[in-house]
């Protein structure tokens, strides 16, 4: 099968839908498939890039192609490059959009329809209540533009979990394509062999001796460092040897993160990154003694699994829409509010034996259901359903695909 996937940046710093998309495409194309990203010119983010995917498996087969009009710059070119965005997705069996939003998405799904090639839209959460409702006006201009035709002409919706399709904002009178859930996932070849203990903290002397939470994450409101700061606020004095360790590009919170934690007096105590990236990532989930994401929205979080998948005990919010962390014992999934995730970390500081048996749970966890293999072969088989029997299209409705069984490789 010839996959293409489109998306607005493959940037790490812009977060979990780059890494996804590119971690997607090369588990197909370790699949044996044909697999390529368009995507725009990033010359500044290029070293990020190669930085953030040095153990990534398949990353040499996976073709890329500029996308069309973005070497200059412009959110608009991209939209007046119709023949070049033919000749972009020419041959493709099918096209993979991430996202919502960017101009060029809307192109390349026009040009798929040209084509007769079916198309997914993978919003990554962007079309839930709560994303829609920041900045409205903008969304409802780009949804009259183009986004909405884009998003009713997929051959289906790719939703990461059950409650992002019952989110999931009214986006027209017809009725909304098919929606599927599939979740992301990790390369354990990423992470395996873990880095030994003590690697990061011995990298940075203010944590000699210390424990830390971790919070790893972009920098940005909806990520609930205001609720983070409050915590550490109420944790502090109980336990005098932990530290609160931030890493993330900044997307207009740092500052008043910074501003909070310092009224509380703790700045001594907590240390920020810009970001953290492969090994580096790595070490930093390795040694910490927690992971803690107090997110208003996330579709489905990267940095929960990659945190599970290195033996992390994790406290998220309900919003980030992973109830199978409690469930299944790998840590603990609370309401927003600064107090419940005080007493949270709280009880996991307090009992090394819990923490550990949490992240034995959420080990198994991972190598069970959220692994980029096993995500492969089941987008795959979407694929397949919707390509081969456009009868599953015929109304708006959620798929569910039978379980995968056995160890077949998925080859077209």
């Amino acid at each position: 099968m010839h996959i293409l996937h489109v998306i607005g940046s493959l940037d790490p710093a812009t977060g979990g839908p780059a890494a996804v998309a590119l971690r997607l495409a090369a588990a197909q194309a370790e699949l044996g498939h044909r697999v390529g990203i368009v995507s725009p010119a990033e010359p500044d983010a290029e070293a990020r890039l190669a930085g953030a995917t040095l153990r990534l498996p398949g990353r040499g087969r996976i073709r890329r192609i500029v996308a069309p009009g973005t070497a200059a710059r412009s959110p608009v070119a991209t939209l007046f490059r119709r023949a070049e965005w033919d000749a972009a997705l020419a041959g493709a069996d099918i096209v993979h959009l991430h996202g919502i939003w960017e101009p060029m998405l809307a192109a390349a799904a026009a040009a798929s329809r040209r084509a007769k090639t079916p198309y997914v839209v993978q919003p990554h959460g962007m079309l839930d209540l709560w994303s829609l409702a920041q900045k409205p006006w903008k969304k409802r201009l780009a949804l009259s533009l183009g986004v909405r035709r884009m998003i009713l002409r997929a051959a289906f919706i790719l939703a990461l979990n059950d409650d992002e399709v019952r989110l999931m904002g009214v986006i027209g009178s017809r009725p909304a394509p098919p929606r599927l859930v599939i979740p992301n996932g990790v390369f354990m070849e990423e992470i395996e062999p873990l880095p030994r203990e003590g690697s990061f903290t011995g990298r940075h002397p203010r944590l000699t001796g210390r424990r830390y939470v971790l919070f790893l994450s972009r920098l940005h409101h909806k990520k609930g460092l205001d609720h983070l700061a409050q915590a550490f606020r109420r944790i502090a004095p109980l336990h005098p040897d932990v530290d609160l360790v931030v890493a993330g590009p900044d997307g207009g919170g740092r500052k008043p993160f910074e501003q909070a934690i310092a009224a509380a007096g703790l700045s001594r105590r907590v240390l920020l990154f810009d970001g953290l990236w492969a090994e580096d990532k790595i070490a930093a989930l390795v040694d910490a003694a927690c992971f803690c994401l107090p997110s208003r929205q996330e579709g489905f979080s990267m940095a929960i699994t990659e945190a599970m998948a290195c033996g992390t005990p994790v406290v998220i919010s309900e919003a980030c829409h992973f109830p199978e962390v409690a469930a299944e014992g790998a840590g603990e999934v609370l309401p927003l509010d600064p107090e419940a995730f005080a007493d949270a970390l709280d009880r996991i500081l307090s009992s090394p034996v819990r923490a550990a048996a949490m992240g034995r749970a959420g080990r198994s966890l991972v190598r069970a259901a959220y692994t980029w293999p096993v995500i492969g072969r089941r987008t795959l088989q979407a694929y397949r359903l919707f390509v081969s029997d456009t009868s599953a299209n015929d109304a708006a409705k959620v798929v569910r695909l039978p379980r995968l069984v056995g160890s077949g490789d998925g080859r077209a």
